[in-house]
Order: structure tokens, then sequence, then C-alpha cells
């Protein structure tokens, strides 16, 4: 680990410059900066691409240690409440900010900087039923993590990897690549950071285009305004304020399953098929445990919320679902989560917390 000058500017620089829609979208990712004894690490709820210098929170990673030595019940929510009070203890006096759920993971690396993205290019990969035959073909040098619950789970799992890895090689990886999930890059410097992703996105790059898979949408067209009201009058007469906002896009051959973390939370994992109608809806909502955030169909899809954000960001990410399908035919094609770890994400306080911040 390097020393830096300024190691808050620098890292805010990552953030912004890895807070792009190309790498995430709403409010995923996460990244961090440290020092022997302190963690800098982007607060749950805020955004890469506007996260300032000194919103990071810092972290003492003495006490970091703690959680990585906890043993914590089996019971998931007890788990992970215990895990967030250890987090919050470790945050440095005179700090204000609930940190990253994923501190922990950020601590194992030895590097200064670590930056965590949900790229569709990637995600095409770790999304995929052959996504870890496929990282170690294209990536040997890299660390693949099967999924694993995010949160303590993960972060310790993550850990036990790196030190496997950094037993066996001698130095830790530079990506690790969790499927379903996404991708943390390590390195010691911003040139670092930046030259691992330019090679992961140009090697998958390569693979998408060998494969005849496009990385981007087909060209469509977008619903028609007077489409678009009639969607929104419908769906505002069978969920009310929850369809107070809709915003719609060209057809899209959505996903049919939980994708990741991020599309659970933003989207849902399920969407409503075609025209909506009382019996469609209320089957969904029976079925599914929630109504919908988003509708697809022959005219187009439609992202709806009781707020234009939510709205917007449901659209968002079942767009960015739907190209995630499409990249994983160059791999095996696409790989739901399993129904345990849905609802895992669906129950989990942490997620919560995100939403309401939204």
């Amino acid at each position: 680990m390097k020393p830096l000058s300024d190691p808050l500017k620098s890292i805010a620089e990552l953030s912004h410059e890895f807070g792009t829609d190309l790498y995430v979208k709403g409010g995923g990712g996460n990244t961090s900066v440290k020092n022997a004894e302190t963690l800098w690490v982007k607060p749950s709820g805020t955004t890469l691409e506007t996260i300032t210098p000194e919103a990071f929170l810092p972290m003492d990673r003495a006490k970091l240690q703690a959680i990585h030595a906890a043993c914590p019940p089996d019971d998931p929510t007890a788990r992970e409440a215990m895990v967030k009070d250890l987090m919050l203890a470790a945050v440095r006096e005179g700090a204000t900010g609930r940190p990253s759920v994923e501190a922990p993971l950020h601590d194992s690396f030895n590097t200064t900087f670590v930056v965590h993205t949900h790229p569709a290019m990637v995600n095409g990969m770790t999304c995929s039923r052959d996504g870890k035959n496929a990282c170690a073909r294209l990536f040997p040098d890299a660390l693949w993590v099967d999924y694993v619950d995010p949160g303590f789970v993960l972060s310790r799992t993550v850990r036990e990897k790196i030190q496997d890895y950094r037993t066996r090689h001698g130095r830790e990886p530079e990506a690790v690549f969790l499927e379903n999930h996404g991708v943390f890059v390590a390195g010691d410097t911003s040139q670092d950071i930046r030259r691992v992703y330019h090679a992961i996105l140009s090697t998958l790059r390569v693979e998408y285009e060998t494969a005849g898979v496009a990385t981007s949408l087909p060209a469509g067209i977008a619903p028609a305004d007077d489409v678009v009201e009639k969607m929104k009058s419908r769906l505002q007469e069978l969920l009310g304020e929850k369809a107070a906002f809709v915003f719609a896009a060209e057809p899209a051959k959505l996903t049919e399953g939980p994708l990741s973390p991020d599309h659970i939370v933003y989207a849902k994992s399920y969407f409503l098929s075609g025209e909506p109608t009382p019996q469609s809806v209320a089957a969904f909502q029976d079925r599914h445990g929630y109504p919908p955030l988003v509708v697809g169909g022959d005219t187009g899809v439609f992202g709806l919320g009781a707020s234009e954000k939510i709205a917007k960001l449901a659209l968002t990410f079942a767009l960015d679902g739907a190209l995630v399908r499409q990249l994983a035919d160059a791999f095996g094609g696409v790989q739901y989560m399993s129904q345990r770890a849905r609802k895992f994400i669906e129950d989990w306080e942490v997620e919560s917390y995100r939403m309401k911040q939204i």
C-alpha cells in the first residue's frame, strides 16, 4: 500500500468515473481508500457519481477486525443486525452516516483503492450459466466467488478466498468476480483501477463480438404518448398512488426471475407481462407478495412507482436486466438467483434502508 497526499480527492474522482451508467445504476456500487489505520468508504444510500471527498466515512480498521472475528447467530436477521452495530461502532468519532455494508470486504484487500461496480457487460458473464468457466478462461488471474448473501457472509467468504489466493500466489487478485452480483477491482493507484477495468471490459467486448451477441439492446419504437397515458390511467385505476408516476421505453425481452441484488431492490424479481387487468394484477400480487413495479408487453416496457425516482429506477433496472439477459447468451444463457437468495434480499433491512433513501 502506497501513501497518498490526497486520498479522499483521488477516491472521489474514481467514484465519479466509475459511477456512470456504464458501471452502475441507481445508488449501486461502492468505493474505498485506506491507509494502515483508517478505511474511508462510501456511505450507504449515496451515489458514486455525486459523492464528495468529505462524504466518505472514516472507519477504524482495528475495530473492523471485530467484524472479521465475529461469531454471529445463525438467524440472518439477527446476524446482519449484529454486524450493522459493529460497523457503526467502527465509524470514527465525529463522523455521521451509515457505512456501506461491504466495508469489511473492502478492508480485506491490502491495496489502497477498491472500486466495486455492477456493469451489464460484466454481469452478462456473472449472471450466466457458464460464467464460472468463462471467468477462468478469460481472466485466469482473477478470483471467482460463487453466489453468497451480501453482507457478513459475503465479506467473510471473500476475505477467506483472498487470503487463500495470497498464500497460493504471493499477491492479491486485482479483480474479484461475484456470481449474480458484479466485480471488485483493487489497486494501489488510480491508474491500477483504470487499467484493470479497461482490460476487463475490452476482453468481454471481444468475447461478445465473437459470440455474435450485441452489447446494446435492439433499437425499437418507444410507445406513443397516448399509449403511455392510457397505460398510466389503467395502472392508476388498478394500483392507485403506487402508480402515481409511469415511464416508458421500447419493448424489450425482460428477465423472468431474480437477477442480482440491485435488480431486486429497484425493480423487484418479477415483472407483470401483458395488458394489466384487475385479474392479472391480483394474481401477480397473490403470487409474489407485492404489486408490480414493471409492466412489459408488445407496446413497450413501463416502470411505475409512488415517486418519480422509484418509477424511473424500476424502468432503468428492467432494461439493464434485459441487456444482461441478452449478454448472457454468450455464456450459455441467463442464470437466475435461487428463491432462498431472492427472499434474503427482499427481507434484508439493509436493502429496505437503501429504498428509504430514494
